[in-house]
């Protein structure tokens, strides 16, 4: 088999990388911070800390800074990729077929989450960014609102040929669910800024974005998930392999619409002074227990695939899901033990969540660049696949 041609779900790679930087944060936010605002660096006083906790927050802070800088790295060789493929036919080619198309949703995912590194890790570590926060509001949201309108473009003219072309309903897959991955991805990033800001018409203007993008998430998420569980109901057995990741990615989905709910409700707190304490609780609290039982279901559903495939040295780009779930519910875990009870079992499953990430992360950039510094499958010294 030759090498593979370009394949925008490469971006999964800068994703999941941007997830596991984004953790850390996310820990230390909810499990650690108690003034207001967004905890940086000089707000943590490492001489009062036990020995174990500096070791602790100390590597916490070399994954922060190791994987902003691989997501950074990974983008910038990505775009160059994708700008390059988007000029073949090969691209008009992927975008018509319904069955595919999702994956051109992959890049906007991955260059929100850089978005998210300059609000979160980036700003932890530079003492201007973090003074001066709410002058990045009006420049992250003009940002903000050009990818909200390419995305919106871009979704509403795949969601037109999946209505105007015919295609076998029965051969979709989990993949679908970048649809509202993507959506989800630029609408709590919007809800941070609704959120944060102090400017009442940047935070309105934004919470607005945030209603759109997020209603549309939210009702693709519903849609798409009934058709999919239809289609595999009806389908004997389980799908191909390479579909097999795609399983988890509901995990991510219920993640990015839990932390913007959870955000808008704050927003509402501060420019309405509604009181929305109980709601917060029970979005984060539910949206979590659901995540429990449903990565508990797919690991069960996947535990053939990793004895077979996984384990088995194969590599595909869509390996590079399996990131993603697990991110999400580290970083979703913090919510819960800021939220509903500080619990060492909370604690652990955040801190075990990051670890199986970053193993799995490491596991596949391995293969990944072994098969792409081979000329071809049999050279290389993994199995490598479309």
């Amino acid at each position: 088999m030759e090498k593979k041609a370009f394949s925008p779900l490469v971006f999964l790679a800068s994703l999941g990388a941007g997830g596991i930087a984004v953790i850390p944060f996310s820990f230390l936010q909810y499990t650690f911070h108690t003034g207001k605002g967004l905890i940086t660096f000089s707000h943590i006083n490492h001489d009062l800390l036990p020995m174990m906790q500096q070791l602790l927050f100390y590597s916490l802070y070399a994954v922060m800074i190791i994987f902003t800088l691989i997501h950074l790295v990974m983008t910038v060789q990505n775009f160059k990729g994708l700008i390059q493929w988007v000029k073949t036919d090969e691209y008009n080619k992927f975008i018509e077929d319904p069955l595919k198309n999702a994956g051109i949703l992959a890049p906007f995912i991955s260059i929100t989450m850089t978005m998210n590194l300059f609000i979160g890790p980036i700003r932890f570590f530079v003492p201007w960014m973090a003074s001066n926060l709410q002058l990045m509001m009006l420049p992250a949201l003009l940002t903000l609102a050009i990818i909200w309108v390419l995305l919106l473009r871009t979704e509403i003219r795949l969601l037109k040929l999946s209505f105007t072309k015919s295609f076998d309903v029965n051969k979709i897959s989990f993949g679908w669910l970048l649809h509202p991955f993507a959506l989800g991805m630029v609408t709590v990033t919007l809800s941070g800024v609704a959120a944060m800001s102090k400017n009442a018409d940047i935070a309105h203007t934004a919470a607005a974005m945030t209603m759109i993008s997020g209603s549309m998430a939210f009702f693709l998420l519903i849609v798409k998930m009934v058709s999919v569980f239809q289609s595999h109901f009806a389908a004997p057995g389980l799908p191909e392999k390479q579909f097999l990741p795609s399983f988890l990615i509901a995990i991510p989905n219920i993640t990015l619409l839990a932390i913007a709910g959870f955000r808008l409700s704050h927003y509402l707190h501060v420019q309405f002074n509604f009181h929305t304490e109980i709601l917060s609780f029970a979005i984060i609290t539910f949206s979590f227990a659901f995540q429990t039982w449903y990565l508990m279901f797919g690991l069960a559903l996947l535990k053939d695939y990793f004895k077979k495939h996984f384990f088995k040295k194969e590599f595909y780009v869509s390996q590079w899901g399996l990131i993603c779930p697990f991110v999400a519910y580290a970083v979703l875990g913090s919510f819960v033990y800021k939220v509903f009870v500080p619990s060492s079992i909370v604690y652990s499953i955040v801190l075990l969540s990051t670890v199986t990430a970053i193993t799995l992360f490491f596991i596949l950039l391995k293969r990944h660049i072994q098969c792409k510094l081979s000329t071809n499958a049999s050279t290389a010294r993994v199995a490598c696949q479309g």
